[in-house]
């Protein structure tokens, strides 16, 4: 007889995004983003952090500050990552991502044809760009899915 208690195909991409997201070096924030086919498989996988070449030591983690001191002009988002690292075409396609999109990433979520969204915290839904997100998302016709519950991740680490 199988088993009953396996995870649901949402609660295991959430888990990877979340796996994926410990990969950040970004103090206050993490995020991961996994872009899945019709079939269950990843085509992609991403969390927020510098691109290739910029070193996370010289560049800035602060939060506040003059604009090119703080960590937002540099950062490539999760879900972007995930759309640039794909091995396919995102068209089609579910992006799981643990933070709800900037209208940024929007746009580029949208331009990949990624058809549905299943995101965990909207932390930051009444801010100007998230409201800007979801206005182009729903003009586009993108499914947007939030999770009803946490996905906890625990790992142990041997070595670094």
């Amino acid at each position: 007889m199988k088993r009953k208690d396996v995870l649901s195909w949402d609660d295991y991409f959430m888990g990877l995004a979340h796996l994926s997201a410990m990969r950040s070096k970004d103090p206050s924030t993490q995020v991961g983003a996994v872009i899945v086919n019709q079939e269950h498989r990843v085509v992609g996988i991403g969390y927020n952090g510098f691109p290739f070449g910029c070193d996370d030591d010289v560049f800035p983690w602060n939060r506040e500050g003059n604009s090119n001191d703080t960590k937002y002009p540099y950062v490539v988002h999760a879900e972007l990552n995930a759309i640039l690292n794909s091995n396919q075409s995102a068209r089609g396609c579910i992006l799981y991502v643990s933070l709800f999109p900037c209208n940024e990433c929007a746009k580029a979520i949208i331009q990949s044809g990624i058809t549905k969204i299943v995101y965990e915290s909207d932390k930051y839904a009444d801010s100007d760009n998230v409201k800007a997100s979801k206005r182009m998302l729903k003009a586009a016709g993108i499914e947007l899915k939030q999770m009803d519950h946490q996905i906890q991740i625990e790992v142990n680490k041997i070595g670094s």
